[in-house]
């Protein structure tokens, strides 16, 4: 059985205010490619499919066409994030048609998507295959779940993800057990979770899920199971599990903020075989767009030759001139058209240290040290004019008031 694991699309995303809709696109048209000319025998998405419980139009539309071109290749499970509306994503869920199936309900946290083998396939070595059982547990938010998970319908669980999620992994262990037969061989197990595993690496674009300041899982949650395909933390990686368990995270399709720019970008592509995952993961490489890269120099430098290699790129530039060159936004934009930050960073700003304000202080004095810290200048006389003027304008109005 062939699987492939993608999650954190976050459909309807920006990036500094550019929409990635198109890029997304781009993706999604890859990933139907991959299953088309690798053999895909399902496509699992952990969670953050779109980025906002109330996605825009557009990014409904593109989940509502991939989700049928997928579906005529395959079987599709889908489990809403931290980010999505579990509800708004599984309306409808019993209308699909055949093959997609949407896991969004805490109740149905025990109840599998049973994927048949391939009429005529084998297990390898002469074993006959197994089933394999997909787990789609959507994202299992502490105050909302630590009731219905909870064994004693008068005891809520913990107040911690921990809690819920050994719950919901003891309910999907108990219907393992029970569905395995004598003279059968045991169903292939694979687990869908939103969360963040203790050994993770995060980036800048997760949104906090803390709750009692807490905000992780530890790996030997997932005991008994074959593959854990992990969604939230937007690095590819791998998690040291329990043993015989794979736990890993594919990673966002697109980087989502400038702490991503040295991510390989990647889906998953999973083999079973009668004993579990068969040999190592493939990471198949995700389209990228546009290289995000960090640019920082002087202003002479950056429009020169020191900002050539870079300006095709989504590029976020600190500008390091003693004093805050004028024009500065556009005529870095004029070079880097594809610029989403520019920073002014004077040497050693890093090193001025935090000044409490109090109503003693004189209000011109903190707007001239203000204009320094920006500029990494004292402010010329005209520019204090201009300051004193303000100042005067500001303070005559409240006398008229």
């Amino acid at each position: 059985m062939r699987l492939l694991h993608t999650s954190d699309w976050h459909l309807g995303r920006t990036l500094h205010g550019v929409d990635l809709l198109e890029h997304q696109a781009a993706y999604l048209d890859h990933l139907v490619d991959v299953v088309r000319d690798r053999s895909v025998d399902a496509v699992l998405v952990a969670g953050d499919v779109y980025d906002r419980a109330v996605p825009p139009v557009e990014a409904v539309t593109l989940l509502s066409d991939t989700l049928a071109r997928l579906a005529e290749l395959c079987t599709v499970v889908v489990t809403p994030g931290n980010h999505d509306s579990a509800a708004r994503l599984g309306f409808g869920a019993a209308l699909l048609r055949d093959g997609v199936h949407l896991r969004t309900r805490v109740a149905d946290v025990g109840a599998p998507v049973r994927l048949r083998p391939r009429a005529g396939g084998d297990g390898g070595n002469g074993a006959a295959a197994a089933d394999v059982l997909v787990y789609g547990l959507p994202y299992l938010d502490p105050d909302a779940s630590r009731r219905a998970l909870s064994p004693d319908a008068e005891q809520p669980l913990a107040r911690s993800h921990e809690a819920v999620m050994r719950a919901a992994m003891d309910r999907v262990r108990a219907d393992v057990a029970a569905r395995r037969r004598p003279g059968s061989p045991p169903p292939r197990t694979v687990v869908l979770a939103h969360a963040f595993v203790l050994g993770g690496a995060a980036s800048e674009s997760e949104r906090d899920i803390r709750v009692g300041g807490v905000d992780h899982v530890p790996a030997d949650v997932f005991t008994g199971v074959d593959y854990v395909g992990l969604g939230h933390l937007h690095g590819p990686q791998r998690v040291a599990g329990p043993p015989g368990v794979v736990l890993r995270y594919s990673g966002s399709p697109l980087a989502y903020s400038f702490s991503e720019r040295h991510h390989t970008k990647s889906s998953v592509l999973v083999d079973l075989g009668p004993d579990g995952v068969t040999g190592e993961v493939e990471l198949v490489p995700a389209p990228v767009p546009r290289r995000l890269s960090d640019v920082t120099g002087t202003l002479e430098e950056l429009l020169g030759a020191g900002g050539e290699p870079f300006v095709d790129d989504w590029v976020r530039v600190v500008v390091t001139d003693a004093a805050r060159p004028a024009e500065l936004f556009a005529r870095v934009r004029g070079r880097f058209r594809h610029a989403l930050v520019v920073q002014h960073r004077p040497p050693g700003l890093a090193e001025r240290t935090a000044v409490a304000v109090t109503a003693a202080h004189d209000p011109l004095e903190v707007a001239a040290q203000f204009v320094e810290h920006i500029t990494g200048g004292p402010p010329s006389g005209d520019e204090v004019g201009v300051l004193r003027a303000a100042l005067e304008h500001v303070t005559a109005a409240e006398r008229s008031a």
